[in-house]
């Protein structure tokens, strides 16, 4: 299931991310006390959260609040606002847990930064986007095709130019650094979310899966090592839990894509 963001009023919607709403109605038919638009955000977050992108609508939100789905609209225009409220307010957690967003890169012509110190960033801001991720697993169905335009998403793409600052690429190569670290983690993120709800979903565990289907793999193919020596032999230097075997493709991943970018960068006078 894609959603796509900014698909409600742009007027309306980038108001109400950069902390501008319309004022809401007052008088006998307007909202009782207490509602907001960021308790209504919070609600929002928590169906997705618990329940996912399917079981979002502005009733169900509405349900959790104890309102009707009409009293949230004097605050929010619609679910496609919503949605691009809640997913900037996700966004807005990073740099807040334990991965920091990076300092700032100083910006004075004598000032230089160690040259290991932009792979630390990189690497900071990767496991926060990661965590935040799969603390948020529905956020990886919302299409990056269009930003949201939110101050949070801008403040992390500008974290991650920050962060790739000392390495002082080239900016065809930023650019492409920057898709690829994004690209990168949000796939990693989203393996390992699909794999945590499979079992949920299909009512099968990983194990009955792999069980069934290796036994019958090797009637079929008995002469399967000898076909695909490779793979067996890739397969055989694995192990454990399949979380583990995630973070252990994140932490591999980001080290040779971050080898990638220091061989790309600009040769010094």
């Amino acid at each position: 299931m894609t959603v796509y963001a900014g698909q409600g009023d742009a007027h309306r919607s980038l108001a109400l991310l950069w902390g501008a709403p319309e004022e809401p109605r007052t008088g006998r038919s307007g909202p009782k006390p207490g509602l907001s638009v960021d308790a209504i955000v919070s609600a929002g977050i928590a169906v997705a959260d618990a329940e996912g992108m399917a079981a979002l609508s502005m009733r169900a939100v509405g349900e959790r609040l104890g309102r009707t789905a009409m009293a949230l609209y004097t605050y929010v225009p619609g679910k496609a606002e919503l949605l691009d409220l809640m997913h900037d307010r996700v966004l807005a957690e990073l740099g807040t847990g334990p991965a920091p967003v990076p300092a700032p890169v100083p910006t004075t012509a004598t000032a230089t930064a160690p040259a290991g110190d932009w792979r630390e960033a990189v690497t900071a801001w990767a496991e926060d986007l990661y965590a935040c991720y799969l603390r948020h697993p529905w956020v990886l169905q919302v299409s990056q095709a269009r930003p949201v335009l939110g101050p949070a998403e801008l403040a992390a793409m500008e974290a991650l130019l920050r962060a790739l600052r000392p390495a002082d690429l080239p900016p065809s190569r930023l650019r492409g650094a920057v898709a690829a670290l994004w690209q990168f983690v949000r796939g990693l993120a989203a393996t390992t979310a699909d794999a945590r709800g499979a079992a949920a979903a299909t009512g099968v565990t990983d194990e009955d899966w792999w069980a069934t289907r290796s036994a019958r793999l090797a009637e079929l193919a008995p002469d399967f090592a000898e076909r695909y020596p490779l793979l067996v032999t890739l397969q055989g230097t694995g192990g454990g839990a399949p979380e583990d075997s995630h973070r252990e493709a994140f932490r591999t991943g980001l080290a040779v894509l971050l080898d990638g970018i220091a061989a790309g960068r600009a040769p010094k006078a």
